[in-house]
């Protein structure tokens, strides 16, 4: 395999990102000049250097002066603690946060169940999440705010089904309201739907 077929394999990985666009980031690498490949390069190193993962709802963040262990979020005791909401990935809490709608905690699960998969936990944070649960007694509802789409709702079928061992009479599990119309993300989601299907969640 030449080098940009090993790119392009590459650039393939990322989400939303098919054979032929992937190509067309490795040709246009090549078309810049050396100083702007350098500069990328050295932006993905520093990437992993700057940014860390919340050791409570494993967001990445930029690591700072006071070597925490937790995000900002997680760390700011004026917020909710009686509700926890449990969304796919980072850039779907990021849209969630601009809204408005939420002040609670959250979680970030890592994805999401396709129908078929045979291993689930192998794809989310399921166990983390339960843990997170059991250890932490002030959560009150678990709100589960997948994408509205055939695997958004497998998997909010499936962490119910996970959790209801969980469930007692001081925790309850609610999904967001059909603000979000059939098919959306939760990540281009504007903030005006996003507070009215937090705001008419259901059970």
């Amino acid at each position: 395999m030449n080098s940009i077929d090993k790119l392009t394999e590459l650039f393939k990985q990322f989400p939303g990102i098919g054979p032929r666009q992937a190509k067309r980031f490795v040709y246009y690498l090549l078309s810049r000049n050396a100083s702007y490949t350098s500069e990328l390069m050295q932006a993905v190193q520093e990437l992993k250097k700057e940014i860390t993962q919340c050791d409570k709802c494993f967001k990445f963040f930029i690591k700072n002066q006071s070597s925490s262990k937790s995000c900002s979020i997680c760390s700011d005791e004026s917020r909710d603690a009686s509700m926890l909401m449990v969304v796919p990935r980072d850039i779907d809490l990021e849209a969630v946060e601009k809204s408005g709608s939420f002040r609670g905690y959250y979680f970030v699960l890592g994805g999401v169940v396709p129908i078929l998969e045979k291993e689930p936990e192998r794809k989310i944070r399921i166990t983390n999440l339960e843990s997170r649960i059991k250890s932490d007694t002030n959560i009150k509802e678990v709100i589960l705010a997948m994408n509205a789409n055939n695997d958004g709702e497998h998997t909010v079928e499936y962490l119910k089904d996970q959790l209801k061992n969980l469930s007692t009479s001081k925790l309850i599990i609610t999904v967001l309201g059909r603000g979000l119309s059939t098919g959306a993300e939760l990540e281009y989601a504007d903030p005006e739907t996003l507070k009215n299907a937090f705001l008419h969640r259901t059970k």
